[in-house]
């Protein structure tokens, strides 16, 4: 498609990165460290598992995504969706220790951040499975079309990655628009529901066939 085979494995070790440091601090405040502990080794196998096959792939010229060309293709590409369908099911588990857990010695608004964006965030997590049904992630052309740089998000179709990507790091945008501009937990509903809205939006003109920015 033009890119090199290695940044699929450069972007998602950053962003698996980014998201294992992030639920490390949020689980320091959860009572339940026994939870902690079983959910910290999901995300340890899961994101493991994910690179070493996303990894593979890119070794052997092939992507590691919507690829069904051969069996063994198939296979990787089925295992890398249920192993992280079990670790959002996983996540949505710790965000009702979260929504169940009365004390925390954060703050209140902070706190409610937390919890409203891990489930923003498992929510368009989730919306992986609607470009896994089509096998491709462009809307209005096949993949492969020009992109922006690094992000290689297309210049002139619908994306679907763009709603994926906002949506799945609400966990670090929400709770930091937090602690630099609520006051109050009504602010935190308000940053969360704008938050959901412009990702549900870029998710609507992606399936328009629109995308984020034309170039």
């Amino acid at each position: 498609m033009g890119i090199s085979a290695w940044l699929k494995p450069a972007k998602f070790f950053l962003s698996a990165a980014l998201f294992t440091i992030t639920m490390g601090v949020y689980l320091h405040y959860l009572d339940n460290q026994k939870q902690v502990s079983l959910y910290s080794w999901s995300i340890v196998v899961v994101f493991s598992l994910e690179l070493l096959l996303i990894v593979y792939q890119a070794a052997r010229g092939k992507m590691s995504h919507f690829n069904v060309a051969t069996a063994f293709d198939r296979l990787v590409f089925n295992i890398m969706a249920l192993a992280i369908t079990i670790l959002m099911l996983h996540t949505l588990y710790i965000a009702i220790l979260f929504f169940s857990q009365n004390q925390f010695s954060a703050p209140e608004p902070i706190v409610l951040a937390v919890k409203l964006s891990i489930l923003i965030t498992i929510l368009f997590a989730f919306e992986g499975f609607a470009m896994g049904s089509i096998l491709k992630h462009t809307i209005g052309h096949s993949d492969g079309t020009p992109g922006i740089p690094v992000l290689n998000w297309s210049k002139n179709h619908g994306d679907l990655r763009v709603a994926h990507f906002f949506g799945i790091h609400a966990i670090q945008v929400i709770p930091l628009l937090t602690y630099l501009l609520a006051k109050s937990k009504r602010d935190v509903i308000v940053i969360s529901i704008a938050y959901f809205l412009f990702v549900t939006y870029t998710l609507i003109q992606a399936l328009q066939g629109k995308p984020l920015i034309k170039l």
